[in-house]
């Protein structure tokens, strides 16, 4: 198991594995006593989120996979795909080590318990009234989406998403042989908003359904109970049925609220709906694939469970049943956090990164980056044309950029091209890391465009 690691150059750099913390760390070599029992509370009570915890080895696709990619030495700060560098709350390990302790994983059957746990956390934390018995497990809001989308969406048909979105929806719409209708957001002074006379538009004899993000991945997008109804209602006027994926709805950043779909006081617009949940964002629990659906409309749900197959893990379930029941201290401490890390990277980059541009996001823990002025500085565009002269796949001038970023700052980002009409100039950044590390990332992003 890793150590917790202070910041001292040497002792981090022997634990991580990783290059260069200059100026980010103590030159003062020493290290850490032994961490705590994974399935211990902090003694005094307070979770310690500024920990540099170590996941390279464990064959993460966040670090493990981008240095595979690019080399050790090129990855400081792996700053990708969607998931949190912290410790897990200690009420997961525990239940999960006291159902290894049974050493027998024939084939299993969810206990009651944890539909009652996802039916609690949504009244308590959200105020929403979910039945249990319209609740739905999954292996993940992704097989679930595809199979309300053949429920809905004959192959061909289009389904309209507000962009930019999250770039895995393009890849269940491929699954379904759907196809996408992008209506772009308007942009002022760094938040979107939808553009209803576009979106309108869209919904034509041959539109089915709409892929609803909330809050929304990448821009983060907290929607208001206002554009919720006015969305719905003229889905609901147009036939078109909502999918609302509302994975990221326990991140919202100060003075924002995050509204479930099924909250919305219009029973007809919430009857033509189906929400897809999951606690894998909120306690980082990816790998366990456990999620979930629900809907008022029974007979949505029915067509939906035609083309569904759970495939549940019995841990997955364990851990996931343990996090909503004993892991709302852990959460409380961890978002406040995860706010101040917005304030962080939207003030860094303003005082230190004029190449980049920065809004707060409302919602989720990814930072949008506005990362146009330095596609131009390095000449992206350009770059990217002359590389698919020769190149087999197709290379846009964000990926350039993700790729000049690792080369000179040793940081790891996602394109923005990759989350549809209205990525290009953006690159994507999770922020659901040690602050010590997101310094660390900002500053090396600031030495290495200050040489431009």
């Amino acid at each position: 198991m890793s150590q917790r690691i202070q910041l001292n150059r040497r002792s981090f750099l022997r634990t991580a594995g990783m290059t260069a913390l200059a100026g980010a760390v103590s030159t003062k070599a020493s290290i850490a006593a032994p961490a705590p029992s994974a399935t211990a509370e902090p003694p005094d009570g307070v979770y310690d989120f500024d920990e540099i915890y170590d996941r390279t080895g464990t064959h993460c696709t966040k670090w493990d996979a981008q240095i595979k990619k690019y080399g050790k030495e090129n990855i400081e700060v792996a700053m990708g795909i969607a998931d949190m560098d912290f410790r897990v709350a200690p009420c997961v390990t525990r239940a999960l080590q006291a159902r290894c302790s049974h050493e027998n994983w024939g084939y299993g059957v969810p206990a009651d318990s944890y539909k009652e746990a996802i039916v609690a956390w949504n009244k308590n934390r959200h105020g929403v009234e979910v039945d249990p018995d319209s609740v739905h497990l999954a292996a993940g809001v992704h097989p679930a989406l595809i199979a309300a989308l053949r429920a809905f969406a004959p192959p061909g048909s289009k389904v309209l998403m507000t962009t930019p979105i999250y770039s895995g929806f393009y890849g269940d719409l491929r699954k379904s042989l759907t196809v996408t209708a992008d209506s772009l957001g308007t942009l002022e002074n760094g938040r979107y908003s939808i553009d209803w006379d576009n979106l309108q538009s869209q919904m034509d004899i041959d539109t089915n359904a709409l892929i609803l993000c909330n809050p929304q991945n990448p821009t983060g997008n907290v929607w208001s109970e206002e554009d919720l109804l006015r969305l719905g209602r003229l889905c609901l006027e147009r036939r078109v049925v909502v999918l609302a994926d509302e994975i990221h709805c326990d991140f919202v950043t100060k003075g924002n609220k995050y509204v479930p779909f099924a909250s919305l006081p219009d029973k007809d617009v919430v009857n033509n709906s189906i929400s897809f949940k999951a606690v894998s964002k909120t306690f980082s629990l990816a790998a366990m694939k456990s999620a979930y659906f629900f809907s008022t409309n029974q007979d949505f749900l029915d067509r939906v469970v035609v083309h569904h197959q759970a495939d549940l893990n019995t841990l997955g379930i364990v851990a996931n049943e343990a996090a909503y029941r004993e892991g709302a201290d852990w959460l409380d401490q961890l978002l406040p956090y995860l706010d101040a890390n917005h304030d962080f990277v939207e003030a860094s980059a303003k005082e230190k990164i004029p190449l980049v541009d920065y809004t707060k996001a409302q919602g989720t823990y990814l930072a949008w980056l506005d990362v146009s002025k330095l596609a131009d500085k390095i000449d992206a565009k350009g770059k990217a044309d002359a590389a698919n002269k020769t190149s087999e796949t197709r290379v846009t001038p964000e990926g350039i950029v993700q790729r000049w970023l690792v080369d000179n700052a040793h940081v790891y980002t996602n394109t923005g091209s990759s989350y549809g009409t209205g990525g290009n100039g953006h690159m994507r950044m999770n922020i659901a890391t040690s602050r010590k590390l997101i310094e660390l990332a900002m500053d090396n992003m600031a030495a290495a465009m200050d040489k431009l």
